[in-house]
């Protein structure tokens, strides 16, 4: 496959080092002109109106979005304008990634090096599993899901649409996080998370009520 990257910093790194001989990156495309190509050889275009016009001119007939992040509804606004051109989501399984046979990756999600994939979990489309990550039994992505490098996701958690589980952080068993709900980096959820909310902490609260403990625990210190 000929495969462009939608998305020029390091995740497009990531996924490049993920791909198997079958498939050659041919084009990188980012929005930001400060973005230079990660990819020895490989051009970088900066105009979006200008992606369909290229594509066909390098020949490209698949694609990843490589934009990581909390940014899960780019991903997936991204991936529509790509399907529009006729060119497949490539998923991309990393050679020392974990996938149990049973598991089910959704199209353009991406497993990188040392994730693992449990038995039964489903993966939605566009969905981020990154470095050394861990997504349990049983557990539901919806698309657009980035689980960052170093988190662990427990069994028969339910994980909605574009949510982001931060680097190191920790989801327990059975709980459900909400779509675009975002939690910090090495939080531990202990409760299910709203849609929207972003937690942080140990366990895992509400940002603005982590914020409104800390001022209160400043005022009463203070003397």
């Amino acid at each position: 496959m000929r495969v462009v990257l939608w998305g020029g910093t390091g995740q497009a790194k990531v996924v490049a080092a993920g791909l198997g001989a079958d498939h050659e990156v041919v084009l990188v495309v980012d929005v930001d002109t400060a973005v230079k190509s990660p990819l020895d050889g490989v051009p970088i275009l900066h105009d979006a109106a200008a992606v369909g016009r290229v594509v066909e001119k390098v020949g490209a007939n698949a694609y990843v979005v490589t934009i990581g992040g909390s940014r899960g509804r780019d991903r997936l606004h991204v991936a529509r304008e790509l399907d529009s051109l006729d060119l497949v989501p490539l998923t991309v399984v990393h050679p020392r990634a974990w996938v149990d046979p049973s598991a089910r990756l959704g199209p353009g999600s991406q497993i990188s090096a040392l994730a693992g994939v449990g038995v039964e979990a489903v993966i939605g489309a566009h969905c981020i599993i990154n470095t050394n990550a861990t997504v349990d039994h049983e557990t539901v992505l919806g698309d657009g899901v980035h689980i960052m490098p170093g988190a662990t996701v427990a069994g028969c958690v339910s994980i909605g649409e574009a949510a982001t589980i931060g680097s190191n952080a920790t989801v327990l068993p059975r709980l459900s996080v909400g779509r675009d709900a975002v939690v910090g980096a090495g939080a531990v959820v202990i409760r299910d998370v709203a849609a929207g909310d972003v937690v942080i902490g140990v366990p895992a609260k509400p940002q603005n009520a982590q914020e409104r403990g800390l001022r209160t625990s400043s005022r009463l210190t203070q003397t």
